[in-house]
């Protein structure tokens, strides 16, 4: 019966970990829209407001875009888009590890995944600011679901 429970544990950790990350991608884009909305209308004010609880970076403009061909304005429009690929993936395997590492009692088997992962993602990272951000977000997310699932399975039904 432990083993059904465990199944149980790891695939909800796995995959229903996917829609809890993109729920909060999504929380974190609808913040940062609102931000760059804030910004575009004018609230100029609210930037140099020590209370403000958002920080954006000044947007650039139309005439400084103006200056680049139409070529490189493609290669930036594929490389986003091509920003942190296999994710998904990655991101199922990672739940899977924390919450094997949860549920058999081995804590320090979480550095291991948490290193392979932003040494496989470095040269990405370092490169695109958003891919950054969006690594920290995701890994945060996922490290969170996982071992939450795996300590709820633990204490509940394997006592």
């Amino acid at each position: 019966m432990n083993a059904l429970w465990i199944t149980l544990a790891l695939l909800t950790a796995g995959f229903a970990g996917w829609p809890v990350t993109a729920l909060v991608f999504r929380l974190a884009r609808t913040i940062d829209d609102r931000a760059d909305a804030a910004v575009d209308a004018g609230a100029a004010e609210a930037a140099t407001d020590p209370a403000a609880d958002a920080t954006v970076d000044p947007a650039v403009t139309p005439d400084a875009a103006a200056g680049s061909d139409a070529a490189g304005a493609d290669a930036a429009t594929v490389s986003s888009a091509r920003i942190l690929r296999g994710g998904a993936i990655i991101g199922v395997l990672e739940r899977l590890a924390v919450c094997v590492a949860v549920l058999t009692g081995q804590p320090v088997a979480i550095a291991y995944v948490v290193a392979i992962k932003g040494l496989g993602r470095f040269a990405e990272l370092k490169e695109t600011p958003v891919a950054a951000e969006r690594f920290i977000i995701g890994t945060l997310t996922s490290l969170l679901w996982a071992a939450g699932v795996a300590a709820l399975a633990k204490v509940l039904v394997l006592g």
